[in-house]
């Protein structure tokens, strides 16, 4: 049976998620700090270390730290589980190490697919040790160490909010990485009105059509707020697609469930109520620009009505309705959620 470390400060999600695991087969031993996690690795040389960043005592990067400078443990996998979201963040968990990165909150199946896939390739890893076989290059052999190699490689731009990063019609010779921002992808319908696409936040891949050149994009993407983007070129990432199988399939997934959230916004514009097409849009924005409890939305009206796929008029009607409903509180341009649960069931 494979063991793993759960290191986490929080009693209720440290209890929960080992919960998870041993129902799906494995042992776990838990440690409520930094430091008791360093002394239990060392202690049980458990097969995968799932560690939190914020807790007492010592943080997720001083027990990675920890971890890899001892001959003993550094051979173990490690992910981090942190409620951090900023690719900078991200970046140097991978820097320092880690293996993978999950994102409270997660789900099970987030949790289940990371840890299984780390123990296949570490012990993958130890067979070709065995066998002398060299796998070591520069080659990234995951998606966070693919998104450092946009960052270490990739040319570096600034854009106001309002600006362009491209325009439908130019030619897809680069895919992007934001590292800070939030971005949207827009097109018009044959009215000539706004229809947005896709919205994307820090640490979201950006300009996907095809790997052909030639291919012009089939949108524009424009800076919502003021952004921080890096690019590279299509023939470099084919280049690295064609070594790295692991990196090709997780790419594929990542394109994949963006596929299926644009079908499911397609669907809410398609057959949803109004207010549900509004509060679902308002739930959105706040989820893709990251906000913290009480912080207000500052977007357009006309961007919450493109994207909700509204008329601006109609859009401010609701908004007005969900004020008076106790929903939201309204000043100027911001928006105050004061009930997110009564947006989220709105019919």
């Amino acid at each position: 049976m494979k063991t793993i470390l759960l290191i986490e400060d929080d009693t209720a999600l440290r209890e929960n998620t080992a919960e998870l695991l041993e129902l799906s087969g494995y042992k776990v031993s838990t440690a409520p700090n930094g430091r008791s996690g360093i002394e239990k690795a060392k202690q049980h040389l458990p097969n995968i270390i799932i560690c939190d960043i914020m807790m007492p005592e010592v943080d997720g990067y001083g027990v990675l730290e920890a971890i890899t400078a001892d001959e003993t443990t550094r051979h173990i996998p490690f992910i981090f589980l942190s409620a951090k979201t900023e690719h900078k963040e991200i970046r140097k968990g991978m820097d320092l190490g880690a293996d993978d990165y999950l994102t409270k909150p997660f789900d099970e199946d987030e949790l289940m697919s990371a840890v299984e896939s780390r123990l296949a390739k570490a012990s993958l890893t130890a067979e070709n040790e065995k066998s002398n076989v060299v796998t070591s290059d520069d080659t990234p052999k995951n998606l966070h160490q693919l998104k450092n190699l946009f960052c270490d490689e990739g040319e570096e731009s600034n854009y106001k909010k309002g600006e362009n990063i491209y325009r439908k019609g130019d030619h897809s010779n680069n895919l992007y990485l934001i590292l800070r921002g939030v971005v949207k992808t827009h097109t018009m319908d044959t009215n000539a009105k706004e229809l947005i696409t896709g919205l994307y936040k820090a640490d979201d891949f950006l300009g996907f059509t095809t790997f052909d050149n030639n291919n012009p994009y089939e949108e524009t993407a424009t800076a919502v707020e003021d952004s921080e983007i890096v690019g590279i070129s299509k023939s470099h990432l084919v280049e690295i697609l064609k070594k790295s199988q692991d990196v090709s399939l997780e790419l594929m997934n990542l394109l994949s469930d963006n596929l299926s959230d644009v079908k499911q916004q397609l669907l809410r514009m398609a057959y949803s109520s109004v207010k549900k097409k509004t509060a679902a849009t308002i739930l959105q924005f706040v989820d893709i620009m990251n906000l913290k409890p009480n912080v207000p939305i500052r977007i357009s009206r006309s961007d919450l009505a493109t994207t909700a796929g509204i008329a601006t008029e109609s859009l401010i009607r609701t908004l007005s309705d969900f004020k008076k409903d106790g929903l939201i509180e309204i000043e100027g341009r911001s928006i105050h959620i004061l009930n997110p649960e009564g947006l989220r069931e709105m019919e």
